[in-house]
Protein backbone atom coordinates (compact mmCIF):
# COMPACT_ATOMS: atom_id res chain seq x y z
CA UNK A 1 0.00 0.00 0.00
CA UNK A 2 1.10 3.51 -0.86
CA UNK A 3 -0.23 6.94 0.06
CA UNK A 4 0.24 10.10 -1.99
CA UNK A 5 -0.89 13.64 -1.30
CA UNK A 6 -2.45 15.27 -4.33
CA UNK A 7 -3.98 18.62 -5.23
CA UNK A 8 -6.81 18.65 -7.77
CA UNK A 9 -7.79 21.77 -9.67
CA UNK A 10 -11.29 21.82 -11.15
CA UNK A 11 -12.01 24.20 -14.04
CA UNK A 12 -15.22 26.23 -14.14
CA UNK A 13 -18.38 24.11 -14.32
CA UNK A 14 -16.61 20.79 -13.62
CA UNK A 15 -17.47 20.49 -9.96
CA UNK A 16 -20.54 18.35 -10.57
CA UNK A 17 -18.39 15.37 -11.60
CA UNK A 18 -18.68 12.69 -8.85
CA UNK A 19 -14.93 12.18 -8.84
CA UNK A 20 -14.16 10.92 -5.33
CA UNK A 21 -16.86 8.26 -5.26
CA UNK A 22 -15.80 7.08 -8.72
CA UNK A 23 -12.17 6.77 -7.61
CA UNK A 24 -13.17 4.73 -4.57
CA UNK A 25 -15.55 2.41 -6.44
CA UNK A 26 -13.76 1.95 -9.75
CA UNK A 27 -10.09 2.05 -8.74
CA UNK A 28 -10.13 0.51 -5.25
CA UNK A 29 -8.39 3.45 -3.60
CA UNK A 30 -9.14 5.32 -0.40
CA UNK A 31 -9.52 9.09 -0.66
CA UNK A 32 -9.08 11.23 2.44
CA UNK A 33 -10.09 14.82 1.71
CA UNK A 34 -7.81 17.18 3.63
CA UNK A 35 -8.99 20.51 2.25
CA UNK A 36 -11.57 21.57 -0.30
CA UNK A 37 -12.61 24.88 -1.81
CA UNK A 38 -15.26 24.09 -4.39
CA UNK A 39 -18.10 26.37 -5.45
CA UNK A 40 -20.44 26.47 -8.42
CA UNK A 41 -19.13 28.55 -11.34
CA UNK A 42 -15.67 28.95 -9.79
CA UNK A 43 -12.34 27.19 -10.15
CA UNK A 44 -12.20 24.58 -7.40
CA UNK A 45 -9.37 22.97 -5.49
CA UNK A 46 -9.29 19.78 -3.49
CA UNK A 47 -6.34 18.39 -1.55
CA UNK A 48 -6.46 14.74 -0.57
CA UNK A 49 -4.47 11.68 0.41
CA UNK A 50 -4.99 8.77 -1.98
CA UNK A 51 -4.11 5.34 -0.63
CA UNK A 52 -3.97 2.07 -2.53
CA UNK A 53 -1.82 -0.22 -4.60
CA UNK A 54 0.53 1.72 -6.89
CA UNK A 55 -1.13 0.41 -10.07
CA UNK A 56 -4.57 1.45 -8.76
CA UNK A 57 -3.33 4.93 -7.84
CA UNK A 58 -1.75 5.32 -11.29
CA UNK A 59 -5.00 4.25 -12.96
CA UNK A 60 -6.97 6.68 -10.78
CA UNK A 61 -4.64 9.55 -11.72
CA UNK A 62 -4.99 8.69 -15.42
CA UNK A 63 -8.76 8.78 -14.97
CA UNK A 64 -8.60 12.20 -13.26
CA UNK A 65 -6.78 13.73 -16.24
CA UNK A 66 -9.54 12.56 -18.58
CA UNK A 67 -12.30 14.16 -16.49
CA UNK A 68 -13.46 17.53 -17.80
CA UNK A 69 -10.08 19.25 -17.63
CA UNK A 70 -9.34 18.43 -14.01
CA UNK A 71 -5.61 18.74 -13.31
CA UNK A 72 -3.61 17.24 -10.48
CA UNK A 73 -0.30 17.84 -8.75
CA UNK A 74 1.39 15.31 -6.50
CA UNK A 75 3.05 16.80 -3.45
CA UNK A 76 6.49 15.24 -3.27
CA UNK A 77 7.80 17.51 -0.52
CA UNK A 78 7.42 17.02 3.18
CA UNK A 79 7.54 19.49 6.01
CA UNK A 80 10.49 19.22 8.38
CA UNK A 81 10.07 20.77 11.84
CA UNK A 82 13.23 21.19 13.89
CA UNK A 83 11.36 20.87 17.16
CA UNK A 84 14.44 21.18 19.38
CA UNK A 85 15.12 24.70 18.03
CA UNK A 86 11.47 25.84 18.14
CA UNK A 87 10.45 28.44 20.75
CA UNK A 88 6.73 27.57 20.29
CA UNK A 89 5.73 31.15 19.45
CA UNK A 90 2.77 29.97 17.38
CA UNK A 91 3.38 32.27 14.40
CA UNK A 92 3.04 29.30 12.07
CA UNK A 93 -0.38 28.37 13.45
CA UNK A 94 -1.85 31.65 12.21
CA UNK A 95 -1.12 30.79 8.57
CA UNK A 96 -1.72 27.01 8.58
CA UNK A 97 -4.89 26.42 6.51
CA UNK A 98 -5.36 22.80 7.62
CA UNK A 99 -4.71 23.15 11.35
CA UNK A 100 -1.76 20.77 11.08
CA UNK A 101 0.08 23.19 13.34
CA UNK A 102 -1.72 23.98 16.58
CA UNK A 103 -0.90 25.16 20.07
CA UNK A 104 -1.61 22.80 22.95
CA UNK A 105 -3.76 24.92 25.27
CA UNK A 106 -2.48 23.17 28.39
CA UNK A 107 1.27 23.24 27.73
CA UNK A 108 1.36 26.11 25.18
CA UNK A 109 3.68 24.00 23.05
CA UNK A 110 3.39 23.67 19.30
CA UNK A 111 1.96 20.40 18.00
CA UNK A 112 2.32 19.14 14.43
CA UNK A 113 0.02 16.64 12.70
CA UNK A 114 1.74 15.27 9.57
CA UNK A 115 -1.53 13.71 8.42
CA UNK A 116 -3.25 17.09 8.20
CA UNK A 117 -0.31 18.94 6.59
CA UNK A 118 -1.00 20.20 3.07
CA UNK A 119 2.71 20.88 2.44
CA UNK A 120 1.81 24.39 1.31
CA UNK A 121 4.91 25.98 2.85
CA UNK A 122 3.14 28.94 4.42
CA UNK A 123 4.56 28.07 7.84
CA UNK A 124 8.11 28.18 6.50
CA UNK A 125 7.59 31.83 5.58
CA UNK A 126 5.90 32.70 8.90
CA UNK A 127 8.49 31.12 11.20
CA UNK A 128 10.83 33.79 12.62
CA UNK A 129 13.51 31.21 13.49
CA UNK A 130 13.32 29.18 10.24
CA UNK A 131 12.76 25.90 12.08
CA UNK A 132 10.24 24.84 9.42
CA UNK A 133 11.44 23.77 5.99
CA UNK A 134 10.24 21.84 2.98
CA UNK A 135 12.26 18.83 1.91
CA UNK A 136 11.96 17.05 -1.43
Amino acid sequence: MKTIKVSLKYPLNSITTPLVSTLVKRFNVEVNILHANISLNKIGTLIADITGEEKDIDAALDFIVKQDGIRYKIFSNKLIWQEEDCVHCGACTAVCPSNALTMNRETWCLEFSKEKCLVCGLCTKACPLNVMSLQA
